[in-house]
């Protein structure tokens, strides 16, 4: 779902579900049909990007994301606390190691 910006016609045509509101009607919902939650999402992105990490390359954006993804789907209003946020994300660990390759001299 998203607002009627042109760059977004395309979803539609490969193969996605989309929907738009019309804002400059003053549309802002349609029955489920909504902006809400992809600005709440994109607003704890933005804060964590400005206020965290502060630059973020084009190679690792899928891991920012992918944490910011796990951020609002464990957040306080989802009845997700810092505890168990810290919990659920323990387990993602288990069996994992984080390697680097050495530098070539």
């Amino acid at each position: 779902m998203s607002d009627e910006l042109l760059a977004y016609a395309r979803l539609g045509r490969e193969g996605y579900s989309h929907q738009t509101v019309t804002h400059s009607a003053g549309e802002y919902v349609r029955g489920i049909v909504h902006t809400n939650t992809v600005e709440g999402y994109f607003s704890i992105f933005k804060r964590g990007m400005k206020g965290v990490y502060q630059h973020c390359s084009e190679k690792h954006l899928h891991r920012y994301l992918a944490e910011f993804d796990f951020r609002y789907s464990h957040r306080v209003r989802l009845g997700v606390d810092d505890v168990a946020r810290a919990d659920r994300a323990l387990k993602g660990i288990v069996g994992k190691r984080l390697t680097y390759q050495t530098p070539r001299q």
